[in-house]
C-alpha cells in the first residue's frame, strides 16, 4: 500500500488503474485466497481488487490480536494508550486527502461531505475516547459490616479481549473509528471487517495505525463478505472475546445466534424505520430544510434517515408541497463537484432493491409528488446507481412502503390530528432507532422524548450528536448503547476489588 494508490480519478469519474487492497494481520499488509472487485458507484467501473480473507487469514488476525493483548499494549497505561490515539488522530489529519479519496471512490458521496462529516468525525472519535479512558471513574464504596470490621471495595476496569467490529457500508470511516477509538481506549485488540462494498478507508486506517506507531497485532483488517466469508469465520473464531456490529436487523440476529453460543458480549446498532413529527406551531422554513437533510443525506443511506412523516393537518399540504419542490432541486453532480447533494447508492443490487420499493409504493396506491425513478445523465453516471429522491404520500400505516427499511433517499407524509396520534403513528414499528420532533412548544418536545420508544429523539434538528451521549436503538433497531462512558462500559470488564480494612 502507499499514498499513491488513492489517486484523483476516484473523486472524478476518470478511469484510473486498479489497485490491490490488502488485509492487514499482525502489523503486515498480506494477501488472502482470492480477490474480489469493488466497482464504483458514480460510473459502474471497477476501481479496486480486494483481497477475500479465507479461514487461515481471519485466523492468524485473531491470533495476533490475542498475542497483543500480552504484549507492549497489553503492559500500557490508559494514559499512554491515550497518547497512541492521539497520534492516529495526528496521521489521519495528515493523510486527510487520501482518505476523503477513499471514502468518495468507495461510496461516492460529495467531496464536501466526507471533507466536513466523515474525515474530521474519525480523527474527533480518536481525541474524543482518548479524553474519556483517561477521565473516566469506577465505583468505590467504604463498608461497615455489622461487627465493626470495614472494607474498601473499588472497581478495576479491564479489557475485554480480542473485539470483532463488522461495520456497514454508508458510513465507512466514521462508524469504523466509533468503534476502533473507544475499543482501543480501553486496551483490547480488534480484527476489523469492513463492508466488503468499501474496503478502501477501512485500508487507509490501517497505514494510519502503522505510522502512528500503533504496536503490530492490536489493530487487524479482514476484508470479505459474510456467510462463508471473513464475517462468518470472524464471529463464529473461538478466540473473539466480543462482537460489536452495525448493520440490517437480519445480520444482526444472525451474528447473535452464534454469539450466544459462546456467550459473548455483543453491541448491535441496526436497522431503523425512523419517524418524523411536525407541528403546526413548527418553524415551517426550519422543518423543511431539516426534513430535506433527514430524509435525503447520503442519498438515504444513513440508519437515522427519516422515512416516515407525519404532520399536522393544518400544515400537512404546505409542507408536503414544498418537500417535494426542494427533493426535485438535490443537485446531481460528479463527487468533486462542490455543490452535489445527491449522491449514488452504494450498488446496482441496492439501486434495486430502492426501485422495487419505488415500484411497491405506487402498486400500493401512492401519490408520488416527485422522483419515483433513475436520473439521466447522458455521461458515465448512467452506468452508476443513482435514483431520484422520492417524496409520497396517500398510504395507511400498514402499508410495506411504511413498515419495511427501504435505506434510499424516499419518505412517506401522511396527516395528524392530535399530539396522542402523532406519538402513536410513530411508535408504529418493529424499529426504534430515532425520531425528530418540529415543534416550538418546550412541552411537548419534553413529552415527545418520554414518549417516542426509539434510542434517539431529535427536536428542531437533526443529525446532532454528542459523543458523550448515549447511541443505540430500541426494538430491532439494536442491543446496548454506544457513546462516552456507554461505549467504555462495553470494551471493558469491571473487576471489584474488596479489601478488609480492620
Amino acid at each position: 500500500m502507499s499514498a499513491g494508490l488513492w489517486q484523483p480519478g476516484l473523486l472524478t469519474g476518470q478511469p484510473s488503474s486498479v489497485g490491490l487492497l490488502r488485509n492487514f494481520v499482525g502489523g503486515s499488509f498480506v494477501e488472502g485466497g482470492s480477490t474480489f472487485a469493488k466497482v464504483s458507484p458514480v460510473t459502474g467501473e471497477q476501481i479496486f481488487e480486494v483481497a477475500e480473507a479465507d479461514a487461515s487469514v481471519v485466523d492468524a488476525a485473531v491470533t495476533a490480536a490475542r498475542a497483543a493483548l500480552s504484549g507492549p499494549w497489553g503492559r500500557m497505561s490508559e494514559q499512554e494508550r491515550a497518547v497512541v490515539l492521539r497520534r492516529v488522530a495526528d496521521e489521519l489529519e495528515r493523510r486527510f486527502e487520501d482518505l476523503v479519496a477513499a471514502e468518495v471512490g468507495d461510496t461516492g458521496k460529495s467531496i464536501s461531505q466526507a471533507r466536513t462529516l466523515d474525515i474530521p468525525r474519525g480523527a474527533a472519535n480518536f481525541r474524543s475516547f482518548a479524553d474519556f479512558a483517561t477521565t473516566a471513574s469506577t465505583e468505590s464504596f467504604a463498608t461497615t459490616l455489622a461487627d465493626g470490621r470495614r472494607a474498601l471495595n473499588y472497581a478495576v476496569r479491564k479489557p475485554v479481549g480480542v473485539v470483532a467490529i463488522i461495520v456497514p457500508w454508508n458510513l465507512p470511516l466514521l462508524l469504523l473509528t466509533w468503534k476502533v477509538a473507544p475499543a482501543l481506549a480501553c486496551g483490547n485488540t480488534v480484527v476489523v471487517k469492513p463492508s466488503e462494498e468499501t474496503p478502501s478507508s477501512a485500508t487507509v486506517l490501517a497505514e494510519v495505525m502503522a505510522a502512528a506507531g500503533v504496536p503490530d497485532g492490536v489493530f487487524n483488517l479482514v476484508h470479505g463478505f459474510g456467510p462463508s466469508s471473513a464475517g462468518e469465520f470472524l464471529t463464529k473464531h473461538p478466540g473473539v472475546d466480543a462482537i460489536t456490529f452495525t448493520g440490517e436487523s437480519a445480520t444482526g440476529s444472525a451474528i447473535a445466534k452464534v454469539a450466544a453460543d459462546g456467550v459473548k458480549a455483543v453491541s448491535f446498532e441496526l436497522g431503523g424505520k425512523n419517524a418524523g413529527l411536525v407541528f403546526a406551531d413548527a418553524d415551517l422554513d426550519a422543518a423543511v430544510e431539516g426534513s430535506v437533510r433527514s430524509v435525503f443525506t447520503n442519498g438515504g443511506q444513513v440508519c437515522l434517515c427519516t422515512e416516515r412523516l407525519y404532520v399536522e393537518r393544518p400544515v400537512f399540504e404546505e409542507f408536503s408541497t414544498r418537500l417535494a419542490a426542494r427533493a426535485a432541486e438535490l443537485t446531481f453532480g460528479w463527487p468533486a463537484d462542490e455543490a452535489t447533494v445527491n449522491m449514488p447508492l452504494i450498488s446496482k443490487t441496492h439501486r434495486d432493491k430502492v426501485l422495487s420499493y419505488y415500484d411497491l409504493a405506487r402498486a400500493e396506491g401512492a401519490d408520488v409528488l416527485t422522483g419515483g425513478g433513475v436520473p439521466s445523465f447522458g455521461d458515465a453516471r448512467d452506468n452508476g446507481c443513482y435514483v431520484q429522491p422520492t417524496v409520497v404520500t396517500g398510504l395507511p400505516s400498514t402499508a410495506r412502503t411504511n413498515t419495511e427499511e427501504i435505506f434510499g433517499p424516499i419518505c412517506h407524509i401522511a396527516p395528524f390530528d392530535t399530539e396522542d396520534e402523532a406519538f402513536a403513528l410513530a411508535n408504529d414499528s418493529q424499529y426504534g432507532l430515532a425520531a425528530t420532533v418540529w415543534t416550538r412548544d418546550v412541552g411537548r418536545a419534553h413529552r415527545a422524548g418520554a414518549a417516542l420508544d426509539v434510542g434517539i429523539v431529535w427536536v428542531n434538528t437533526w443529525f446532532l450528536r454528542d459523543l458523550r451521549t448515549p447511541f443505540g436503538g430500541t426494538k430491532l433497531s439494536g442491543i446496548g448503547r454506544e457513546g462516552g462512558n456507554h461505549s467504555l462500559h462495553f470494551y471493558s470488564e469491571l473487576t471489584n476489588v474488596c479489601v478488609e480494612l480492620s
